[in-house]
């Protein structure tokens, strides 16, 4: 049960699995709530980052120190719902300022019961994740608040990440369809496994009619549309439960029908194609990641949001059921696998976020790139 807390002094605490506790006040809605800590690196963009399925089970640290300045508007949703655990601010703005802003952050995470805390030092926050690593944790608020032993051992016995399958869980239980905008060119299939509503826009601007199916969709649902191309988007969750889903991209790389798939997406091909995934201590999370396209040696700023990654070699063309695959993008932070392309199929991933909502447009071109491949294979 949460109620709000504009306008009050209620007190508030952040503890950490491994028993390091924050004392602040409560930001948006008064109550108890549990997930993953990890923090985002955007210095804009917390409605697209509140509002994005793959933080579904995830309580979000923004290390830019004011949030909530330009409010809360009605175009800027990646999905229809608040989709964070819970979100940690240090100095939340008093008043919004933007034409465009119809209400604050903080009576819009009090109305969709999303607790936070603000007034916390989340540089120190921050920096205990990075060396401590993403971790469980939890957030109270409220006048009689339990003792610190109760609250550690409530966040100790929630569920970890690692495990997790989570992508039935935000993803569309209804089959729906995007239009192209102006001309259509093609038509593709995208399967969601937490897609943001950026994502198939993007497509649609480039001609495209996108068919938006649920995660549980199978090679059959997708065939059924009779599609030049197939994507698979992002989501939350632990990529190795993610058998379905790699079992319908495998049914797909048999076709040999173009493919595209964006972070949890890169991931599902990693596996696809018999490489194995792993938990980042950390992971990627804001619009600022530094990352090299090595098939053109350009280096581009994307946006991420990734607490998995693909383990595949760095500098070798490896065989698979499929042919020939080969890392194309690299991060240049740490050296994670950034995307994959296969040699012999038309088929590609990236690890982060192309349709940058928000975010830089650095990576837009791979939505062209996706539509080069679907002109080829029709040729």
């Amino acid at each position: 049960m949460t109620t709000s807390t504009r306008g009050a002094k209620t007190p508030a605490v952040l503890v950490l699995e491994d028993g390091r506790i924050f004392r602040g006040r409560a930001y948006g809605a008064v109550g108890a709530t549990f997930g993953e800590a990890v923090f985002s690196t955007g210095m804009t963009g917390y409605q697209e980052t509140l509002t994005d399925p793959s933080y579904h089970r995830q309580v979000v640290v923004m290390t830019a120190p004011h949030v909530g300045n330009t409010g809360v508007n009605d175009e800027d949703m990646e999905s229809k719902r608040i989709w964070v655990s819970g979100y940690v601010v240090r100095d939340p703005a008093r008043v919004p300022s933007s034409w465009r802003s119809r209400r604050s952050l903080d009576e819009e995470l009090a109305a969709q019961g999303v607790v936070g805390i603000s007034g916390i030092d989340t540089r120190a926050l921050t920096r205990h994740l990075r060396e401590r690593g993403a971790m469980r944790v939890g957030i109270f608020s409220g006048n009689a608040l339990p003792d610190e032993g109760t609250m550690l051992a409530e966040v100790r016995q929630a569920p970890e990440m690692a495990g997790a399958d989570l992508s039935a869980e935000v993803a569309t239980t209804e089959p729906y369809v995007v239009p192209a905008i102006g001309e259509k060119k093609f038509t593709v299939a995208a399967v969601d496994l937490g897609i943001k509503g950026m994502t198939p826009h993007r497509m649609a601007e480039r001609g495209i009619e996108v068919h938006v199916l649920p995660a549980t969709a199978t090679v059959e649902d997708v065939y059924a549309v009779n599609p030049d191309g197939v994507f698979f988007s992002n989501g939350p969750g632990d990529p190795s439960t993610a058998d379905h889903p790699v079992s319908v991209m495998q049914g797909v790389l048999e076709r040999g029908t173009p493919l595209f798939g964006i972070c949890f997406g890169n991931q599902i091909l990693g596996r696809a194609l018999g490489f194995g995934t792993f938990k980042l201590k950390y992971g990627h999370r804001g619009i600022n990641q530094p990352v090299q396209d090595r098939t053109t040696g350009k280096v581009e700023v994307t946006a991420h949001n990734h607490g998995f990654a693909v383990d595949a070699p760095l500098d070798k063309v490896s065989d698979t059921p499929y042919g020939r695959a080969e890392v194309s993008h690299v991060c240049l932070n740490d050296n994670v696998v950034e995307g994959l392309q296969l040699l012999d199929k038309p088929a590609f991933s990236v690890q982060y976020h192309p349709e940058a909502a928000a975010g830089p447009h650095d990576a837009a071109y791979l939505f062209d790139r996706f539509v080069s491949l679907m002109e080829g294979q029709r040729a």
